[in-house]
């Protein structure tokens, strides 16, 4: 339609999630970087994943994909403090993931537990850092 301004540009397509919603966001972007290649993850529940969160492992070893992802993750939130099913361990362990792979990543770390209070309020920043432009892109464009 004339009214609204579609792209295909897969760079210019995002998806965004909190808690189950967060590493679903992440999943989909990772299988999919043809449709989505910009990524906000709030509080994502990677520990809840069948058969255990994939990503630690799988994230160096895959070729690159072409996503930008900002992650936020919360101090106290669920198992924190426990050996395992601790879900701030686990968004830290693909964030270090996302690091040696070199990916274009941000972390943002809160004190709160499992709330959207902390990942509402960085949603702005958040839209604001997934889509900016780079330097590269701009040469590019």
């Amino acid at each position: 339609t004339t009214r609204w301004a579609i792209t295909d540009d897969p760079d210019r397509w995002g998806i965004c999630g909190g808690s189950s919603g967060g590493n679903c966001a992440f999943t989909a972007a990772w299988l999919r970087p043809d449709a989505f290649r910009r990524v906000i993850c709030f509080l994502s529940s990677f520990v809840q994943m069948p058969d255990g969160n994939p990503y630690p492992a799988l994230i160096p070893e895959a070729p690159r994909k072409p996503l930008r992802i900002f992650m936020q993750a919360g101090h106290r939130d669920l198992g924190w403090n426990e050996p395992e099913w601790n879900w701030l361990a686990n968004n830290l362990r693909v964030a270090a993931a996302l690091a040696e792979a070199e990916y274009d990543f941000r972390l943002v770390l809160g004190d709160g537990g499992h709330s959207p209070n902390h990942g509402g309020v960085l949603l702005p920043d958040a839209l604001r850092w997934t889509f900016r432009q780079t330097d590269a892109e701009k040469v590019g464009a």
